[in-house]
C-alpha cells in the first residue's frame, strides 16, 4: 500500500492579506493534525474576489512569484509540518499579470508554477481583464507524498484539461476556486452543476479530485457574490466521499492508497482502449477546421 492523506478546505475571504494568510495557516495546521499531507486552500485567498469590478488599482495586487507573501509564508509551513502545499496567488511576470499556483514540496522546496489556462468573463467574473491566459500548459509535479495535477477554477469545466494530467500521470487532481452566485441574475446556482463536472473528470480518468472553494458574501458597489463553499473529495470513481456546507468554514481529509487506484485504472482499460487516431476534432475550435500550424 501507497497511502497518501488529502484535504480541501474553504473559509471567507477579506481584503486584509495577513488576516488571510493566517486563516489559511490555521486550516492547514488542522489539516495536518488530522494527518493530511497534501493541503489544498481556495483560489486567489490572500484577499477578496478582487475580479467583480474591472478596477485599474487592483492589477497593482500582483507580484512576482518571489515577492509574494503568501508563498514566501506557506514555503516556511510546509517545511515545518512536512506537507505538500498548492499556494495560489496573483503572479507578475514582466509585463503579464497571471492566476498562478506555485507548488511548495514537503521539504519547503519550490517545485514550480502553474498558470491558469482558461480564462473566465462574465458578469462579477472579470477575468480577462486581470490574467493573462497562462503560457505554462498543463503540469504534473511529482511531490513527496504523490503525482499531482492542479487546475484552477475555470480550468475544471475543460475535460481536456483533467485528462491530460492524467496522461502525465497525475494521482490526484487539485482544483482551487472562486465560484459562487451570478451578480446579474439570483436565480442562477451552478454548485451541483460544478461538482457533477468534476466529479464526472475523477470517475472518467479513475483519478480522486480535490476542490477547495470560498465562502461568504463579497460586495464591489452594485455588484455582489454569494460563494457557496461546498468544497469536496471525490473518489476515483466520482463519488464524494468528503463535503463541505455552503457556509461554514471546513477541513476535509481523506486517505487514498495510490497503488489500489493504479490497478483500478489498469483494470479498466480507459487508457489502453483511448483511440488517439481519431481524435483530430479535439484540435479545432468549430469541429472542421484545424489551426494554421498543423502537419496536414
Amino acid at each position: 500500500m501507497r497511502n497518501v492523506t488529502v484535504a480541501a478546505t474553504q473559509m471567507v475571504g477579506g481584503w486584509n492579506v495577513e488576516e488571510n494568510i493566517a486563516r489559511g495557516e490555521k486550516l492547514v495546521r488542522q489539516a495536518a493534525a488530522q494527518g493530511a499531507q497534501v493541503i489544498l486552500l481556495q483560489e486567489l485567498f490572500e484577499r477578496n474576489y478582487f475580479c467583480q469590478k474591472q478596477k485599474p488599482e487592483y492589477l497593482e495586487f500582483a507580484t512576482p512569484l518571489e515577492n509574494n507573501a503568501a508563498v514566501a509564508h506557506f514555503t516556511k509551513i510546509a517545511k515545518e509540518l512536512n506537507v505538500v502545499l498548492p499556494i495560489s496567488f496573483y503572479e507578475r511576470a514582466g509585463n503579464c499579470l497571471y492566476n498562478s499556483v506555485a507548488v511548495i514540496d514537503a521539504d519547503g522546496s519550490y517545485l514550480g508554477t502553474y498558470r491558469k489556462s482558461h480564462i473566465p468573463d462574465g458578469p462579477g467574473y472579470s477575468e480577462k481583464y486581470y490574467f493573462t491566459p497562462g503560457d505554462t500548459g498543463f503540469k504534473v509535479w511529482d511531490t513527496a507524498y504523490a503525482k499531482i495535477g492542479i487546475g484552477i477554477c475555470w480550468d475544471q469545466w475543460f475535460p481536456e484539461c483533467a485528462r491530460t494530467m492524467a496522461l502525465m500521470g497525475a494521482e490526484l487532481l487539485f482544483y482551487p476556486t472562486a465560484i459562487g452566485s451570478e451578480p446579474h441574475d439570483a436565480t442562477i446556482s451552478s454548485r451541483d452543476h460544478w461538482q457533477r463536472t468534476q466529479q464526472g473528470h475523477a470517475a472518467a480518468n479513475l483519478v480522486p479530485l480535490i476542490a477547495s472553494n470560498r465562502i461568504g458574501t463579497e460586495t464591489e458597489q452594485d455588484f455582489s457574490i454569494t460563494f457557496y463553499g461546498s468544497s469536496f473529495i471525490a473518489d476515483q470513481f466520482g463519488a464524494k466521499v468528503q463535503e463541505a456546507d455552503e457556509v461554514s468554514e471546513a477541513v476535509l481529509v481523506h486517505t487514498f492508497d495510490l497503488d489500489e487506484l493504479a490497478h483500478i485504472r489498469r483494470s479498466w482499460g480507459v487508457f489502453r482502449d483511448r483511440r488517439i487516431d481519431i481524435f483530430d476534432t479535439l484540435l479545432t475550435k468549430d469541429g472542421k477546421t484545424k489551426p494554421k500550424n498543423s502537419n496536414e
